[in-house]
């Protein structure tokens, strides 16, 4: 794009585009400044950087499911920091020249993604439904060399985190159930599977490897039967572990203000303070 094409792009823009523009350019300059001026900054490389980021990244999770809107809008700009980070190092001298791009590069290369992940909107392809649209995806990324489906599932993702999207991503294959009760059946199967193998009434030892793989079968199918609800199964446990947590702290202050220390009260003393707990939060 010339100088005077690039003007007029600019001229027509709204003053709120311009404006998020120059709060982009602003930041690319700090993130010059310190890593040429600031210790810390200069010493950081992707390897330093990476386990921050995750931290990063589960603060804006926590943030999401507190629905706190200005924590939010702090942690977006964390991670922005980082992506922005990441970019700058890699844009550097000392960065092989075959390796090296730097923040146009990534920003031109998601665009181009993202229009030829869309051809029903940037081409003449048709998709009138979501599930038609997550197919073509699907599709596009196996002709761009997926060899699998299931190839861009991350491998370190977490185990419950990953079982949905594996589910998701074979479902965009056409790999799927029918009806939601095909899938609550297969919970149940599942269900009856482990309670046979691994009853509680009865004491006798269990083969935990084989416990372990009759678990997992049944969680998978949990998080299936969730997918087809509309339950995101990472959230909702998320959830359940912060009422948890709120629930027991809540046990915990109530039995400090009598004297008593959990270790040493009965599970129907401190049924009294938990059943509290769940009419006061």
């Amino acid at each position: 794009m010339t100088t005077n094409n690039l003007d007029e792009k600019i001229d027509a823009m709204s003053p709120r585009r311009r404006e998020q523009l120059l709060a982009f350019d602003r930041l690319l300059t700090i993130m010059d400044e310190l890593r040429e001026q600031c210790p810390w900054d200069r010493k950081q490389t992707w390897e330093s950087l990476r386990h921050l980021t995750i931290e990063e990244t589960y603060e804006l999770s926590d943030a999401i499911l507190e629905n706190d809107a200005p924590e939010v809008r702090k942690e977006l700009g964390d991670l922005l920091l980082h992506l922005v980070f990441y970019a700058r190092i890699a844009s550097e001298t000392g960065v092989e020249p075959s390796n090296r791009f730097d923040i146009a590069d990534v920003l031109n290369g998601i665009c181009d993604k993202l229009i030829s992940r869309h051809p029903h909107i940037y081409g003449n392809t048709k998709a009138e439904t979501e599930e038609e649209v997550k197919q073509n995806w699907e599709q596009l990324k196996l002709k761009e060399g997926n060899k699998s489906v299931l190839g861009g599932v991350p491998g370190s993702l977490p185990a419950l985190v990953k079982a949905m999207r594996i589910q998701e991503k074979a479902r965009g294959a056409g790999f799927d159930w029918e009806e939601k009760q095909q899938v609550w059946e297969k919970v149940e199967e599942e269900m009856q599977e482990f309670k046979n193998e691994f009853n509680a009434e009865n004491n006798e030892t269990i083969d935990k490897q084989q416990a372990e793989g009759e678990f997992g079968d049944l969680l998978f199918s949990l998080v299936n039967y969730a997918r087809f609800i509309d339950i995101n199964p990472e959230t909702a446990l998320e959830r359940t572990n912060k009422k948890f947590i709120k629930r027991f702290q809540y046990l915990e202050a109530r039995a400090k203000e009598n004297g008593r220390e959990l270790k040493d009260m009965t599970l129907a003393e401190m049924d009294v303070f938990w059943n509290e707990a769940k009419t006061a939060l």
